[in-house]
């Protein structure tokens, strides 16, 4: 079992629902449907995708040489890592609060 670690980078909203799409899926997913899936603009996608490239938490690929060129988002080991200890973090944070609100 992964140690809860709460983690900044994928804490940001849109970027906790690309991270638990690529869980779900645990394989590749094309750009437009990410885009579709949590219904951003592909500038918004873009951005969230580069902050979690830039923390190895994804890689990013666009094989060539299939007519237009189409770009794969996929889960790396260390961003899986990062968002299951991340999920754990926030049940355990959520495990504290008390019943009665």
């Amino acid at each position: 079992m992964t140690d809860p670690a709460f983690d900044e980078v994928v804490h940001a909203p849109q970027r906790l629902r690309i991270m638990a799409l690529l869980v779900a899926v645990a394989g590749q997913v094309e750009f437009g449907a990410v885009r579709d899936v949590l219904d951003v603009a592909d500038s918004v996608l873009s951005k969230h995708l580069k902050v979690l490239h830039d923390a190895g938490y994804i890689e990013l690929r666009k094989p060539t040489g299939q007519g237009r060129v189409r770009t794969w988002v996929q889960l790396t080991a260390a961003g899986r890592e990062a968002y299951t200890a991340h999920v754990a973090a926030l049940r355990e944070i959520v495990g504290r609060t008390p019943d009665a609100v």
